[in-house]
């Protein structure tokens, strides 16, 4: 995306320097003797010395020269074109004076170069001012740019950070249903297939449907009851008016993930997961019973889940530790915000 290039409307640059010529006729008009002549002939130096400190300038500001951008105000470029501006100014006069010998040039002269002065640094102190509001408005653009992009890069290291072992866990679970000639081998393979379809069908949304996750969820607990038979169960609690709300791909998942991660699951120790709604939440909650080796946490689970919340909802998941059980609530993303 290219920069937005700075410019000044010649409308604006026209208009200007001739209502700054009209308004100097104002004393004149007033004065006993009144001099048509002489006060368009003032009217006229007075908006070509205006158009030339207009175009003089933009085309002294960094982007048109060598000089360094981020110098901001530069006190020798404003001595030289007021240096600049005193000549242009004196042969402007000496031209009327040829052209209009009649008038007395050395008081006129001294007030159009004082007339000159003062609008040579409003004008220039006027154009850099713009010119750096401008600059800054694109340094602030690109760096919101930028942010977006580091975002964008961040949330995407997310989503590819998603079941980065599972595929492994499930291929050995189904080699020893293989080998014990296990008759859902059959079933397992299908369910891994729906659940990888479902992977590579919503692995590049940020966002799906309550009811298309909880889908993925089930070809998933399909797939660690087969691994952990009645050593794992789950239990669904959410009202269907959820149904139709939005969570970030395979957040469920790694939750259950997560749980499986820390917690004792066996045929002696079965693993309860619960899934319910509250309020303005889903939560999801197990009781606790911890491993006493923990698998070595790799800060994949409920980080990345909490900053997939971050990034799409600024809003952070909540996690309450009790004695006896873990629960996670997931503020629930509406398709409008108004619902």
């Amino acid at each position: 995306m290219s920069k937005k290039i700075f410019k000044v409307s010649t409308v604006v640059i026209w208009l200007s320097s001739l209502s700054l010529g009209i308004l100097t006729t104002v004393p004149k008009i007033a004065e006993k003797h009144f001099s048509k002549s002489e006060a368009i002939a003032d009217a006229l130096i007075t908006s070509l010395f205006t158009l030339f400190v207009w175009y003089f300038n933009i085309y002294s500001l960094p982007k048109f020269s060598k000089q360094n951008s981020d110098a901001g105000f530069s006190y020798p470029l404003l001595l030289r074109s007021l240096t600049i501006g005193i000549i242009v100014m004196f042969l402007m006069v000496r031209v009327e004076e040829l052209l209009m010998p009649f008038r007395d040039y050395g008081p006129i002269l001294l007030m159009f170069e004082v007339r000159g002065i003062l609008i040579n640094l409003t004008f220039y102190m006027l154009l850099h001012l713009l010119y750096q509001t401008h600059r800054n408005q694109q340094v602030l653009i690109e760096l919101e740019r930028t942010k977006a992009d580091n975002l964008g890069a961040q949330y995407e290291l997310l989503r590819q950070q998603v079941n980065p072992h599972f595929l492994f866990n499930s291929l050995n679970t189904l080699k020893s249903m293989v080998e014990l000639e296990d008759k859902n081998s059959v079933d397992f393979i299908l369910k891994l297939s729906d659940f990888y379809r479902f992977t590579l069908e919503n692995r590049k949304l940020d966002l799906i449907p309550l009811s298309e996750e909880l889908e993925i969820l089930d070809s998933y607990m399909f797939l660690l009851t087969a691994r952990f038979e009645e050593g794992i169960s789950i239990e669904y609690r959410i009202d269907e008016s959820y149904y139709k709300s939005w969570i970030p791909p395979f957040t469920l998942q790694l939750l259950v993930e997560n749980c499986i991660k820390h917690n004792i699951v066996s045929l002696d120790y079965p693993l309860n997961i619960i899934l319910y709604s509250q309020g303005d939440k889903i939560v999801v909650e197990n009781q606790l019973q911890l491993k006493k080796n923990p698998e070595k946490s790799t800060q994949m689970g409920l980080d990345n889940i909490n900053q997939r919340y971050l990034h799409l909802l600024d809003k952070k998941i909540e996690i309450e530790t009790e004695k006896n059980s873990f629960r996670v609530k997931l503020p629930i993303i509406h398709e409008r915000i108004n619902h």
